[in-house]
């Protein structure tokens, strides 16, 4: 029991960084959820061989459900971006980010 899985820490660190990336069009949140699911088969495998000598399993199960959110919130965020560039385009979002940002100035004016 004093083996460790090689890849659990960055499969869990992957997971985490997946689901906190998935706000950034999607893409950095795909890419590091992937990786991160590429990593957790690999020591699957190698702790399917021989799961006695193996300690922090937990680790990567957390790591690898981690990994599953951070890849489905980020192809939800990609397929949302590609929705509004098509649908609204590329003017219409930079109008739509202008309003928020005026919205926003003048919620903090009156706060004040």
């Amino acid at each position: 029991m004093n083996n460790q899985l090689p890849n659990a820490t960055a499969v869990l660190v992957l997971g985490l960084l997946s689901i906190l990336t998935c706000w950034c069009y999607g893409v950095p949140g795909l890419i590091l959820g992937a990786v991160a699911l590429y990593l957790a088969g690999r020591d699957l495998r190698e702790y399917r061989q021989n799961p006695e000598i193996y300690g922090n399993y937990s680790t990567l199960r957390i790591g690898r459900v981690l990994s599953i959110i951070g890849l489905i919130l980020s192809a939800l965020t990609l397929i949302a971006t590609i929705y509004m560039v098509v649908v609204v385009g590329e003017e219409g979002m930079k109008d739509f980010q202008r309003n928020l940002q005026i919205k926003m100035e003048q919620q903090e004016e009156s706060d004040y």
